[in-house]
């Protein structure tokens, strides 16, 4: 899958990306019905996949992950658990992987820590790697965590602040990787963003760098944040009104980047408004995304959208003009991308 994606964004001329931000904010998506596809295992965060060997493999994770494979996603997949060399950062949940031109497969996962005693959360980001496919993985450490405090008196139920409901995209030249995450606390909080050199993927610690300020210039262990779709109403309140857990892709039919979020409004514990869509020719640029657009509502509204590609190198990571669209592992629609 990494080499298709590598001669998508190479056939890309960086001209045109960055010479189509002016009409890029006309692109669009329609969910349309179609027939049922449940993944095997739960998803209790994005669920990302890739190819490798001819089988199509997807991660879903509820405090733990569950890998399953496959010759497509319509298709009855074989699961089994996840096996960690590590259960420092337990619970975690695989949100983002990418697979390397040798076979190595990197992965970077939500992990909550509890630091309050009414039982709210802090999540930060994390770090794996693979050598078979991601049967099996090593724990590389944290590489984002929240300089804020934690504010135990948080009223959306879940965290007391903290970074985390993240993915991870590689840039079309492979200078870095791209985080989109959720920051829940402090003074910045909405869709933050983050970048790590490509050449730093197998010792990622202390070498990431957060969106702060038009730059990045902060660390991502600690660092300050300025969020690029500020939460309306902060985490910390019980009437918490904000965009959150993004979701990722290039898209070969509009050549832009295309993001899918969920809305968090206006009780506790994450009731869904609805489901948006935003598009962005330049990963690198955090402030150039489109405003974004209602796609679904309520009842159908639920957490975690997310496309997986329908040609034979379709992940979540790239798909075309139609993809099928999952929320927590179901798909129900299939999602079409215009002008």
């Amino acid at each position: 899958m990494v080499s298709v994606l590598h001669r998508l964004f190479s056939r890309i001329p960086i001209v045109f990306l960055f010479a189509i931000n002016t009409t890029a904010f006309a692109q669009h998506a329609t969910l349309v019905p179609s027939e049922e596809v449940v993944l095997p295992g739960t998803s209790d965060s994005n669920s990302p996949a890739h190819w490798k060997d001819g089988q199509l493999a997807i991660f879903q994770s509820l405090s733990l992950p569950l890998i399953s494979e496959g010759s497509a996603q319509t298709e009855r997949l074989r699961v089994r658990p996840v096996l960690l060399n590590s259960f420092t950062h337990y619970p975690l949940w695989i949100e983002a992987t990418w697979l390397d031109d040798d076979g190595t497969l990197y992965a970077w996962y939500h992990h909550e820590t509890w630091v309050c005693k009414n039982g709210l959360s802090v999540p930060e980001i994390g770090a794996l790697v693979s050598k078979d496919g991601g049967h099996s993985f090593d724990d590389l450490g944290i590489i984002l965590t929240s300089g804020d405090s934690a504010n135990c008196n948080a009223g959306n139920g879940y965290f007391a602040g903290g970074h985390g409901d993240f993915t991870v995209l590689v840039d079309p030249w492979r200078f870095y990787f791209y985080f989109y995450f959720t920051n829940y606390g402090g003074s910045s909080q909405g869709i933050a963003a983050a970048r790590l050199p490509f050449a730093a993927r197998m010792r990622p610690v202390g070498q990431v760098s957060k969106y702060y300020q038009h730059g990045w210039t902060e660390p991502g262990l600690g660092g300050r944040v300025t969020a690029i779709l500020p939460a309306r109403v902060p985490w910390n309140r019980t009437d918490t009104d904000s965009f959150w857990g993004p979701s990722l892709h290039w898209n070969t039919y509009l050549n832009q980047f295309v993001m899918l979020l969920s809305r968090a409004c206006c009780t506790p514990n994450w009731p869904s408004e609805g489901i948006y869509v935003a598009f962005n020719p330049d990963i690198s640029n955090p402030e150039s995304w489109s405003t974004p657009a209602k796609i679904l509502g309520q009842p159908d509204a639920q957490w975690y959208p997310q496309v997986i590609g329908l040609r034979p190198t379709g992940t979540d990571k790239v798909a075309g003009r139609v993809a099928r669209f999952y929320m927590k592992g179901e798909s129900h629609w299939r999602i079409v991308f215009g002008y």
